[in-house]
């Protein structure tokens, strides 16, 4: 009789500078976008869980904002986030990217991480990402200097954008992880609420379609979700959009400068905002949406404590 095959299960942290591709790695994972994915540094801003399931074990995946040098109380915040749910995983995995140079270096913004990461003391992997934007003869003089750094447990080079080892990167993680029964449901994918979703995917066409300087002082609130006519009609197909839900969100920005720019010339690019963040809503909800926005000024909200806590960054 063979013997029974051993289950594991655990929480790993994806830790690392801005703009590696933590949260692209994230949906990568979990085969659903329950992150927004934009080319601008510190777009993530809260801890993201998501939860892969297999016969064999389950792992609880924490998306983080990228650490930085923190100036101001969102950014201060958003550290605190990341480190917090370093000390609070079984695993962390460290995200890198290759530098532009042919020459390895260790940057001082991922020592000073490899530092921290020293005193929290948690079993780390190297996760090296968009290996499929450098030669391969680049990683090995890479890998050697970080290991010098650094005693990681493991090395896993990938490209989350093509979706190269990100399955090794999971069997990995899972044999590294305590045995144990599934912490979360089968069925669970993530903690996020769908209002706070919702409210993503606005901030995600903020980020896509503003200039700058806009995107860091922009926060979402959803002050509506109505779903009261959710339920499709009798007879609508599986494969179509069924029923109605009704959105209202605010945007909220720090200066009325930054409200004209997102309101555009007669109404234009919050007209735009609002179309590309319906779409995605509407896929994410499986129903049609009624999507209104409004856009308001919150005088210095990223830098007041008080203000980060009215906009849901507590």
């Amino acid at each position: 009789m063979a013997p029974p095959k051993t289950h594991r299960s655990g929480f790993a942290a994806l830790i690392g500078r801005p703009n590696v591709g933590k949260s692209t790695l994230l949906n990568a994972l979990t085969g659903e976008k329950i992150a927004i994915v934009s080319p601008k540094p510190q777009t993530t801003r809260n801890r993201i869980l998501g939860v892969v399931t297999r016969p064999e074990g389950q792992v609880a995946f924490i998306d983080t904002p990228g650490i930085h040098q923190a100036k101001g109380e969102l950014n201060r915040y958003m550290v605190e986030v990341a480190l917090q749910a370093a000390e609070e995983v079984d695993l962390v995995l460290f995200l890198i990217e290759p530098p532009a140079s042919e020459k390895p270096e260790v940057s001082p913004g991922n020592r000073a991480i490899l530092d921290r990461l020293q005193k929290i003391g948690k079993p780390t992997f190297l996760v090296i990402n968009k290996i499929d934007s450098v030669p391969k003869a680049q990683l090995l003089p890479l890998i050697d200097l970080y290991r010098q750094e650094f005693p990681f447990a493991e090395v896993v080079p990938i490209s989350a954008r093509e979706k190269d080892g990100v399955e090794r990167l999971f069997h990995t993680v899972l044999g590294h992880l305590p045995e144990g029964e599934n912490v979360f449901d089968e069925d669970m994918l993530t903690d996020q609420q769908e209002r706070a979703l919702v409210a993503e995917y606005i901030r995600e066409q903020v980020l896509r379609h503003c200039r700058q300087e806009i995107p860091y002082s922009t926060a979402v609130v959803v002050d509506i979700f109505d779903e009261s006519e959710r339920e499709p009609r009798p007879g609508t197909p599986p494969n179509q959009l069924g029923g109605l839900i009704r959105i209202a969100a605010s945007i909220f920005v720090e200066r009325d400068s930054q409200k004209a720019i997102i309101i555009g010339k007669q109404g234009q690019m919050l007209k735009t905002i609002g179309t590309d963040a319906r779409k995605s809503v509407q896929r994410l909800l499986g129903a049609h949406v009624y999507l209104d926005l409004r856009v308001r000024v919150e005088p210095r909200w990223s830098e007041r404590p008080e203000g980060l806590k009215k906009l849901g960054y507590d």
